[in-house]
């Protein structure tokens, strides 16, 4: 019971308390995941179990890690998290139109610097932004670098603008929200966000964590939903060790071979044994399975 799971995670739930009852379904203690997602946000979380944890440096370093949000705005009010869940700051009656939402745009695509919501798990001085934020402190969190490669407009639901967005690790959409709202003069917040695709992982493969307890409790097979463990490695190039070598392989051995520097995804046959650096011919284990 090693690989990961696809989780479409649910509004409401913290990402880790969804790791820990996924991993709990499986048997296994050890869990992580990659990419957390708020509370109310909902999609997308690639939840790593078992020895499949061992992977997640390189599926976060090597995959380009592009983000897919939909999203929805509501204009005339402003909380403090700069989503519905928040304590109201300040309301009023600027709602713009469609036409001047569509019109500005254009203008957030590219490299930029943003500021991280002051409730977020940026770490200012050591210590967690929103743990300052709930204690009443005053943040100054650093701008940093991210990259919008895609944002449209996608229609009208109710009260609520919504959009989609192809984003950069560690863009924060409620970011995205306050900065349309401040180029259109306006305030806003988020009213839904759901994460559509991080990086090699798509929401149309995800399942949601109800179903797989529900599977459980019947006593069904879950197996079919667990990914292997050697998802999202797909631009690492391959090699294939003989019997001989795997077992000097697994055991940290150095091993002699003919391909290309760099990191390589090593089989036995078709079982995945591992990640490990050619460096002048030679083949040296990083991480084992």
């Amino acid at each position: 019971m090693d690989g990961w799971i696809i989780l479409d995670k649910d509004s409401g739930v913290f990402s880790r308390t969804a790791g820990m009852r996924v991993a709990r379904i499986f048997g296994r203690k050890k869990f992580g995941h990659i990419g957390t997602l708020d509370p109310m946000a909902s999609g997308v979380l690639p939840i790593a179990i078992g020895d499949a944890t061992k992977m997640i440096p390189f599926v976060e370093e090597l995959n380009p890690q592009i983000k897919e949000y939909m999203f929805g705005v509501r204009f005339g009010v402003e909380t403090d998290t700069l989503d519905i869940t928040g304590h109201t700051i300040t309301t009023n009656n600027l709602i713009p139109t469609e036409a001047e939402i569509k019109n500005v745009l254009p203008s957030f695509i590219g490299e930029q610097m943003q500021t991280p919501p002051a409730y977020s798990a940026v770490h200012v001085n050591g210590v967690r932004a929103y743990q300052m934020a709930r204690n009443g402190e005053n943040i100054e969190i650093p701008p940093r670098k991210i990259h919008i490669y895609e944002l449209e407009y996608t229609g009208k639901n109710g009260d609520s603008f919504e959009f989609r967005v192809k984003c950069s690790r560690g863009t924060y959409v409620r970011s995205i929200v306050r900065d349309i709202a401040e180029k259109l003069g306006a305030v806003a917040v988020a009213t839904m966000i759901c994460r559509t695709q991080s990086g090699n992982f798509d929401i149309k493969n995800a399942v949601k964590l109800d179903f797989l307890e529900n599977l459980v409790n019947n006593s069904a097979d879950i197996d079919k939903y667990l990914v292997p463990m050697d998802s999202g490695l797909g631009d690492i190039p391959v090699l294939y060790l003989n019997d001989k070598d795997t077992e000097l392989y697994v055991h940290g051995g150095f091993i002699n071979v003919t391909h290309d520097d760099g990191l390589t995804r090593v089989y036995n046959g078709d079982k995945f044994i591992g990640v490990g650096t050619i460096s002048n011919g030679i083949l040296r284990p990083k991480r084992t399975i």
